[in-house]
């Protein structure tokens, strides 16, 4: 078997990493935090910002409203300023503050990374590389820091506790550890002094994509632009080339045996578009002993009962046949490649995120009646 050694797309996207790149390019670097949120807010608990000394900015904490703010203040930061909480929307807000159009509130934590460009920084550079090893390793990692820059810590997949600036307290040490066992990815700012913010750094979503066809090319281009880490399989090395598929990662083995070596998990959703049966059921029956939160299959409500009727023939029970969702997609009407690729990336996030529209796309598994 035959993998290409193209590195995640969503790194293009990852703050650790482009704050690690930053800085080996002689620049300053900083992140804003998202660490209170309140009413409805723009973004959750936890989203970052990554600027740069040079006027660069990836990821957003608003969506818009208060960026422009944020970079001020580290510009701030930079200069020797100490890390800054700012606070931004709610009732107490006066009429020249910088505000929310959503009417909620955020509380967002701004600190640079500590390093020769910038020596006052609080954030560790010596995190950065294990962070994203670990990102790279498909491995969740628990930080935590005092949100005044007196401390940070980071909790390792097997247990090793990395520690800058003051010991932290042994509760939060307590909750990084409860965060690792349980498999959260929330976040938490206990009340201590002073107040810390404890966050589980998942890995990217993977989206394993059946099929080296046209529609794959216009899916993998979306999904890696909302941050999934995106793998094509198809044994048919004609399709499945660099040249069709520019900075996605590639396998030729036939389905069920690269998905086997792919170990997918809950952070993982599977979509076959091959029209084959040769490739996609077998794939299809891997995928269904796997704890993938979505397993989607490209046809009509006719091959979706056939393959329905060969995979029960197989043995696979009426329970684990209703994971699969198919048709695959939202049934948005689209015609156009691009337009099938945007039901199926929607569909995809109506799961993850369980939207209350997931749950009514029964349509998928039964043939739809007219009066």
């Amino acid at each position: 078997m035959h993998m290409s050694s193209v590195p995640p797309s969503s790194e293009a996207r990852n703050p650790f990493q482009l704050a690690d790149d930053w800085l080996a390019a002689g620049q300053q670097v900083a992140f804003a935090t998202v660490v209170g949120t309140g009413g409805r807010s723009p973004r959750p608990l936890g989203s970052v910002m990554v600027m740069s000394g040079s006027g660069r900015v990836e990821g957003s904490v608003s969506g818009g409203c208060v960026e422009g703010d944020v970079i001020s203040t580290a510009g701030d930061v930079f200069a020797g300023a100490v890390p800054c909480m700012r606070s931004y929307g709610g009732e107490d807000m006066g009429l020249w503050s910088v505000g929310l159009a959503c009417g909620g509130r955020l509380d967002v934590f701004v600190e640079a990374v500590k390093s020769s460009q910038s020596p006052s920084g609080t954030f560790p550079s010596e995190f950065l590389p294990r962070i994203n090893a670990c990102r790279e390793a498909q491995e969740p990692v628990v930080i935590a820091f005092a949100l005044d820059g007196s401390s940070h810590a980071l909790l390792l997949p097997k247990g090793e506790l990395l520690t800058a600036g003051d010991q932290p307290p042994a509760e939060i040490v307590a909750r990084m550890k409860q965060h690792r066992a349980a498999g959260e990815t929330g976040v938490v700012a206990p009340d201590t002094t002073p107040g810390w913010f404890v966050q589980t750094l998942a890995p990217p979503p993977r989206l394993i994509i059946v099929g080296a066809v046209h529609i794959a090319q216009a899916l993998s281009g979306m999904a890696a632009r909302i941050g999934y880490a995106v793998t094509i399989i198809d044994p048919r090395t004609m399709l499945a080339t660099p040249a069709r598929f520019p900075g996605v990662r590639l396998m030729d083995g036939w389905p069920d045996e690269a998905l086997i070596r792919e170990q997918p998990d809950r952070n993982t959703a599977i979509v076959t578009l091959t029209h084959d049966s040769k490739l996609d059921d077998p794939a299809l029956l891997t995928a269904l002993g796997t704890p993938a939160f979505y397993i989607g299959a490209l046809g009509s409500r006719k091959t979706h009962a056939s393959r329905l009727d060969r995979l029960r023939g197989e043995g696979v029970d009426e329970m684990a046949l209703r994971r699969i969702r198919g048709p695959v997609g939202l049934p948005i009407g689209g015609i156009e490649v691009e337009e099938i690729a945007v039901s199926i990336i929607a569909d995809i996030i109506a799961v993850r995120r369980h939207a209350p529209l997931a749950q009514e796309m029964a349509w998928w598994s039964r043939p739809v009646t007219t009066a």
